[in-house]
């Protein structure tokens, strides 16, 4: 049986990430190789992602690899995946969903509340300072990069009073004991995509897809696919201060969305439901730029990337 390659950025996360897929299908009983790749996003670890403008920039050397049959697959947290993907590849599976909730973290203090006025906040993401600053704008929020340890041993060494981080990965990792609070969705609203797992192949590898598709969790499917198309109806990549979260149940889909200034002077909330995720994301998308996202995004990135919103009848 030949040896399937999988491709994975080298951090402890990114690792448990691409272990559990190969034990997945080890017990299938392939045979199962990880290759390492370094990402831009990797070597880059001293600038805020924001600033970096790199869409893609946790992939593209993982693509470069797939592309070039150095491997087989390749496993993403499927929020650094961007909405389009090259014609060259296809997304195979997307994995169960873990917590897609973001966590606060602080060795002193139990909640967003009970931090001090100009308590110094941790994070990486304008989604997640935009929303820290709406609803304490007297906070100061301070760029942190790196690895999920070396965040915490900053969070330690006192760098910060606290720090917002994905609970999938904390779960992941097993650190739930470090968890504060998890912040419900109405507070801060999760990146597209955050807690699943994509399984990237080459496009039209039909050998490679039937052995990854058992992966695929219909319902995160569904849900993600709804909160992809919103995103890309926004123009955003995986740094932007836009947060969706939807779930699927019987009923259908129901969707909770933000786009915020950075500075959290701004922010809309959009919640709606429907039955087609490509039809729900792309409406709520649409309402969101009507009621004022455009502006906001265009102020932040300029009009290029925007998605026009339609005239009102």
């Amino acid at each position: 049986m030949a040896t399937l390659r999988i491709g994975s950025r080298g951090s402890q996360l990114a690792l448990w990430q691409a272990n559990h897929i190969a034990a997945e299908l080890r017990q299938r009983g392939h045979h199962v190789e990880i290759e390492i790749i370094r990402t831009t996003g990797d070597k880059i670890t001293d600038v805020p992602l924001a600033k970096v403008g790199s869409k893609g920039m946790f992939i593209k050397g993982i693509e470069e690899a797939l592309l070039a049959g150095r491997i087989d697959l390749a496993v993403h947290s499927l929020k650094d995946l961007p909405t389009e993907i090259a014609a060259e590849f296809e997304i195979a599976a997307i994995t169960h969903r873990e917590d897609p909730r973001d966590a606060f973290l602080s060795p002193k203090f139990s909640s967003l509340t009970a931090l001090p006025k100009r308590a110094r906040v941790g994070t990486s993401s304008l989604r997640r300072q935009a929303q820290l600053l709406a609803i304490r704008s007297d906070l100061t929020v301070l760029p942190l990069r790196g690895n999920v340890d070396t965040r915490l041993r900053k969070l330690q060494d006192g760098e910060y009073d606290a720090v917002v981080l994905a609970s999938a990965g904390l779960i992941r990792l097993g650190k739930t004991e470090l968890i504060s609070a998890v912040l419900p969705e109405n507070q801060m609203c999760p990146a597209v995509g955050q807690g699943a797992l994509g399984v990237e192949i080459r496009a039209g590898d039909a050998e490679t897809r039937s052995m990854v598709e058992f992966l695929n969790h219909e319902p995160t499917r569904l849900a993600t696919l709804c909160e992809r198309t919103l995103l890309q109806q926004l123009g955003g990549g995986c740094q932007v201060p836009i947060g969706a979260l939807a779930t699927s149940d019987t009923n259908g889909l129901h969707i909770t969305a933000v786009v915020a200034r950075p500075d959290g002077s701004e922010l809309i909330r959009e919640f709606q439901e429907g039955t087609d995720p490509v039809e729900l994301g792309a409406r709520v998308g649409q309402a969101l730029l009507r009621r004022g996202g455009d502006e906001i995004l265009r102020d932040l990135y300029g009009p290029a990337n925007i998605a026009p919103a339609p005239q009102q009848p």
